[in-house]
């Protein structure tokens, strides 16, 4: 397997944070470097995010749909807040103290289901009911 060079940090830092909600931006910064759809940001302390990380717990579905149809791996975080109930239960079932895993910024996965709104809304209901 050849060896590739790091991803310029300064492009990966600004990626996830226009990844909150400069949809347009998200698009430019992808078309100049496809690898950066999964790549990680660590805020200080530990604190990673993705990409999908920050689409995810700002709800914001157009951004979080565009990386996953671009090779984003999708979590938990992302699957409840897009009210994927079927891969939240999945997880769960297997690994249930995933339920109390913060998510990027120590976010919860409850509050992940409620920046879904309306779509994310039976998965909030699954979660509740834990």
């Amino acid at each position: 397997m050849d060896s590739k060079p790091a991803l310029d940090l300064k492009l990966v830092e600004e990626f996830v944070g226009v990844s909150h909600g400069n949809f347009e931006r998200v698009k430019e910064l992808l078309a100049q470097e496809p690898a950066l759809v999964n790549a990680t940001w660590d805020w200080g302390g530990g604190d990673f995010e993705t990409a999908l990380g920050a689409a995810s717990h700002m709800g914001n579905k157009v951004i979080a749909n565009f990386l996953l149809e671009n090779g984003a791996r999708i979590d938990i975080f992302a699957a409840a807040m897009l009210g994927k109930l079927d891969i939240v239960k999945a997880a769960l079932s297997l690994y249930p103290d995933a339920i109390d895993i913060p998510g990027p910024h120590g976010i919860p996965l409850t509050d992940h289901a409620e920046a879904g709104g309306e779509e994310a809304k039976i998965v909030l209901e699954y979660l509740n009911s834990l």
